[in-house]
């Protein structure tokens, strides 16, 4: 019986265990990482206790924002990927297309904490929602796609009462940080279930990292070209990696 959860101590020990894991599988795996083994995984704005009207939040995001976007964004999704970079909640949940990039996640905050690897089958999940990939039998939805219209905020403004699954999106990299991190999303809808607690589990297992073994597991993700800069490729990384090694 394959186990959902399983314990990992170093990155050559992550490899094995996913070279296993991933034998035979097809289709695409996405990783996200967390500081904590114990967090669910729901993104912020489903988190909050009393919510704030989505769209309100969003007008008042861009009230200001729009100034400093040059070309602004067109749609409301897109801005809800600027928001979700910029320290609002909001529906969208981070992935990453690389275990490497989810393990630095998993393990950069100074928690002793255990933290975890998640490690998801997308299609998997969207089937569970009942999106049956058509042309290819791995399609994942994007933002042209009309299964994402039931998704976006205009959407669930208009209505109070539909309930669906999280999806899994390709949304555009629309920056150097999403770019740099191969990032992906899932999105929320009203149902607040955990993804890792909908319909049969098949869809996800996780890799949980001892706390004390985070610091080392950095040392060797920055030997092989992980470090924040590269995750972060903004001014404020160099000050870091400047002031780190001297």
């Amino acid at each position: 019986m394959f186990k959902r959860t399983k314990k990992v101590r170093s990155i050559s020990d992550l490899v094995n265990k996913l070279k296993s894991d991933l034998s035979g599988h097809e289709g695409p795996v996405w990783f996200r990482g967390q500081a904590e083994t114990d967090w669910k995984l729901r993104p912020s704005f489903i988190r909050l206790v009393n919510p704030p009207s989505e769209m309100n939040m969003i007008k008042k995001f861009k009230q200001n924002a729009t100034l400093l976007m040059n070309p602004p964004p067109v749609s409301l999704l897109d801005w809800l990927l600027i928001m979700q970079h910029h320290g609002m909640p909001t529906r969208l949940l981070d992935w990453t297309e690389s275990p490497l990039v989810a393990a630095y996640f998993a393990t950069a905050e100074k928690s002793s904490k255990a933290g975890a690897l998640w490690a998801l089958r997308p299609v998997e999940l969207n089937k569970i929602g009942g999106h049956e990939p058509e042309d290819y039998e791995f399609d994942i939805p994007s933002i042209e796609d009309s299964i994402l219209e039931t998704y976006v905020p205009e959407s669930l403004a208009s209505e109070r009462t539909s309930r669906r699954s999280p999806l899994a999106v390709i949304l555009p990299r629309n920056n150097t940080r999403m770019q740099a991190q191969l990032g992906v999303f899932t999105i929320n809808h009203r149902d607040t279930t955990p993804i890792e607690e909908i319909g049969k589990k098949n869809h996800i297992w996780k890799y949980e990292i001892a706390g004390d073994t985070k610091k080392e597991i950095q040392k060797e993700l920055q030997i092989i070209g992980f470090s924040k800069f590269q995750l972060f490729p903004e001014l404020a990384s160099i000050g870091d990696a400047v002031m780190g090694a001297s």
